[in-house]
């Protein structure tokens, strides 16, 4: 069964915008286990912009599902993962002026610095995942760091508006899901996902956990979260591991 984790950052978006106590982050948490997500995702950054430090012992506190906690590796929020002990723990490139995380961390270029990071969330009983591109030398890298699963960057496929364009990022996925799925890694994927894209992501093989947070968020708008999770877990369920 192919899995859904809720990423819940831009219900704090809202708040923090205007600097209310409102949207609850908590509540958002609370609708997505309601409507059956599998996991809720949220990225600590070091700028605050929307998860603050407050919301994720919160949410380790009250939630009932997995917690994913998405950060760069920066000694700072290390220290709160520690103390914390999510589920799960995705590391992802950060860079201040971005709008979003813009693609996958190279990890074959910062093992050294990646290498005392992961043993020390894996001694802390955490599971580790890295956000990568869809590139075998990333995801060789990322087996010879010995972490249990990676995240594959979907976005430059959802992002496509030429299909050339979105056939070979496709090809690069599956051909990125088929070499982990041999190195023994478990494959997740998520950014830029939306009903409209959905059904391209479904197509990659060896799937175990889709990512999913500001399509959901904004049909919330029109449908409510807890349907828009809804309607998201319903494309999902027709997934056959990607071999059509």
């Amino acid at each position: 069964m192919l899995k859904l984790g809720v990423n819940i950052d831009h219900v704090a978006t809202l708040r923090q915008v205007r600097g209310t106590s409102y949207p609850d982050v908590l509540e958002a948490a609370e609708s997505c286990e309601s409507a059956g997500a599998h996991g809720v995702t949220v990225h600590l950054r070091e700028d605050r912009r929307h998860i603050q430090t407050e919301d994720v012992y919160a949410l380790k506190e009250n939630l009932k599902i997995k917690l994913n906690l998405e950060m760069a590796n920066s000694p700072k929020i290390v220290d709160i993962a520690v103390d914390l002990c999510p589920d799960e723990v995705c590391l992802v490139p950060e860079k201040r002026e971005e709008l979003t995380t813009e693609g996958g961390l190279d990890v074959a270029s910062h093992k050294k610095e990646l290498e005392p990071t992961v043993a020390l969330l894996k001694k802390h009983g955490i599971i580790v995942s890295l956000f990568i591109d869809p590139d075998n030398r990333q995801v060789a890298a990322a087996a010879e760091l010995g972490v249990p699963y990676i995240e594959l960057h979907t976005g430059t496929l959802c992002n496509s508006s030429r299909t050339d364009e979105s056939d070979r990022e496709l090809r690069r996925l599956i051909d990125s899901a088929v070499f982990a799925n041999r190195a023994g890694l478990k494959v997740n994927a998520g950014h830029g996902i939306n009903l409209d894209t959905i059904m391209m992501i479904m197509k990659i093989p060896f799937l175990d956990t889709l990512n999913i947070g500001h399509s959901i968020v904004a049909r919330a708008v029109f449908t409510g979260l807890e349907n828009a999770i809804k309607e998201m877990l319903e494309r999902m369920a027709c997934y056959d591991g990607g071999m059509q």
